[in-house]
């Protein structure tokens, strides 16, 4: 269920674009975004950084799109936000001495130190990966592709990986008789 939450703008900004157009889908996915932190926020849920990290980016970037009438903007967003979620995968580790996907992942499961800092390596690395991916569709593809990429080939991709993930620390799970 929080898989659909988090791409609820997503999936309204597919929506839109198919109907009215790159400038009403950007509109769209800044309104989805301020949605969802309205509906955790309602609701009494945490407000998770990454999500105020996504709208700060949305609506710098889709507005920038649709102030100067270019989607361009919006089409850089993605990779910002991958880069910036790399970015603090990477400096979290690196100047901070803290694994951040050990962090956040820590109650969920135990890992030898080695195999937390290959797992932070490899999110860090697949984020900077659909950085370029998203660069490659979104300048040398059209719009609709692109936007069809942004759905379906960027949850492939995620899909894909968490799997492979999900394989290698297969292994480090213990079963519970």
């Amino acid at each position: 269920m929080k898989f659909l939450f988090d791409l609820f703008p997503v999936i309204l900004f597919f929506i839109a674009f198919k109907f009215a157009g790159i400038y009403a889908a950007t509109g769209v996915a800044i309104a989805a975004t301020f949605a969802q932190i309205g509906w955790l926020y309602f609701r009494g849920r945490k407000i998770e950084t990454m999500l105020w990290v996504s709208l700060g980016i949305v609506t710098v970037f889709g507005g920038m799109t649709l102030i100067f009438h270019d989607e361009t903007f919006i089409k850089w967003k993605p990779t910002v936000l991958y880069w910036a979620f790399a970015t603090a995968l990477i400096g979290g580790n690196l100047f901070f001495k803290k694994n951040l996907i050990r962090t956040l992942l820590t109650e969920q499961m135990q890992l030898p130190d080695p195999v937390w800092n290959q797992l932070n390596w490899s999110w860090a690395g697949f984020f900077i990966f659909m950085g370029i991916a998203n660069l490659a569709v979104a300048f040398n593809f059209s719009t609709d592709d692109w936007v069809n990429f942004k759905l379906f080939g960027g949850m492939g991709l995620m899909l894909v990986f968490v799997i492979g993930q999900g394989l290698l620390l297969s292994k480090y799970i213990e079963e519970k008789n």
